[in-house]
């Protein structure tokens, strides 16, 4: 090993980068951290892998967004029901 290196031209950051992927610094409780370490130790994959997968499922989801026809309907079928709990 050389007692001496140049890091003159040396810039921060991963080795590889990965194209597509940013890095970033996220605060998660510690709970919801330790949960995903341990689902990743029994998957063997990563947890940073299984948070981005949980991530894009969310996002993947339709959002249901109500308009008027969908409230009038949902009004108009608790009317029927006559606001009782079944």
């Amino acid at each position: 090993m050389k007692e001496e290196y140049d890091f003159t031209q040396g810039r921060r950051g991963p080795v590889i980068p990965s194209p597509g992927k940013t890095r970033i610094t996220i605060y998660l409780d510690n709970d919801v951290l330790d949960a995903f370490r341990d689902m990743a130790e029994a998957s063997g994959s990563g947890y940073q892998t299984l948070i981005n997968k949980a991530l894009r499922e969310y996002l993947d989801k339709p959002g249901y967004i109500i308009d008027e026809m969908a409230l009038r309907r949902v009004l108009r079928e608790e009317l029927e029901r006559g606001g009782k709990d079944e």
